[in-house]
């Protein structure tokens, strides 16, 4: 049996969601969980850079994750102070170089993303420079991980209006994050990763939204070479998949899925016969996709 993720959703905390009453389509009164979201902005030291739309929750991976998968932070970088205000919604990460982005910050391209996803223009650039690990990935593990993922208690299953990142070792989930914006979740992943020093080189990460240019450019900023999701792909995101040698599987639900980069590092070690078709099972109420 798989141990507890380090992290995990919280759907009890009241600060995430708000208890709304509205009539369904036969006028009958219905109380709903609705998520919460809220502005962070997020300085890196005295420069302003992005205001995010989230949920609220860790606001400093969320803060630490962006600024490292946007090359503003370094992996090399000393945080020598976070300073957060719930009150203003601001968090202040201070590091022991001095950084400025003036330049930077006039490339914004705005993303596919929900809750307005932003990247900077250079993100896209020396793509050929990445170099990610050839790890195997055993079709036992996605089995593994989509049922134990998907039966994790969740502001999703709560609530609904909302995305998953879960990065994990092998079939072993370590640390489930959500948000209103799948980008969000991925970057409050790096955060947690660069905070506790973990190594991303036998590492997959499984997210619930699609598999876009930007989320495949994350990941392999990151250093991860295998990504996971249970949604779709887009030709660009599964062309740069190519292009740097990571690993893409999308459309994992129950026995199914697709890989359509790094078949060559897939192992194939159980029949999908075997495997239950959870399409009806998972409690899931919509899709988020």
């Amino acid at each position: 049996m798989n141990s507890k993720p380090l992290i995990l959703p919280d759907p009890t905390n009241p600060k995430l969601t708000r208890q709304l009453t509205g009539l369904d389509q036969d006028g009958t009164s219905q109380n709903l969980h609705v998520i919460e979201e809220r502005p962070l902005t997020i300085f890196l030291n005295q420069q302003e850079i992005i205001t995010a739309m989230t949920i609220g929750d860790h606001p400093d991976y969320l803060a630490i994750g962006f600024l490292l998968n946007q090359k503003m932070l370094l992996e090399s970088d000393e945080i020598r102070k976070i300073d957060y205000d719930e009150y203003l919604e601001t968090i202040v990460i201070r590091t022991t170089r001095e950084t400025s982005y003036e330049e930077k910050l006039q490339k914004k391209i705005r993303t596919s993303g929900c809750a307005v996803g932003t990247v900077f223009g250079d993100i896209f650039d020396n793509l050929d420079t990445i170099k990610l690990s050839k790890v195997k990935v055993k079709t036992s593990w996605l089995y593994s991980l989509s049922k134990e993922i998907n039966t994790i208690p969740s502001l999703y299953l709560t609530a609904g209006a909302i995305h998953g990142t879960v990065i994990c070792k092998g079939s072993t989930p370590l640390v489930y994050m959500e948000d209103v914006g799948r980008h969000n979740a991925v970057d409050k992943i790096s955060g947690w990763m660069f905070v506790n020093k973990i190594n991303p080189s036998d590492k997959i990460l499984y997210t619930t939204g699609r598999l876009t240019s930007e989320m495949v450019i994350k990941t392999a900023l990151m250093g991860i070479s295998t990504l996971v999701s249970r949604s779709g792909f887009t030709a660009w995101g599964v062309e740069i998949a190519n292009q740097i040698g990571m690993t893409l599987i999308g459309r994992l639900r129950g026995k199914r899925f697709i890989c359509l980069a790094g078949e060559d590092r897939l192992v194939r070690d159980v029949d999908p016969q075997k495997i239950s078709d959870e399409r009806k099972k998972n409690q899931r109420k919509a899709s988020n996709d």
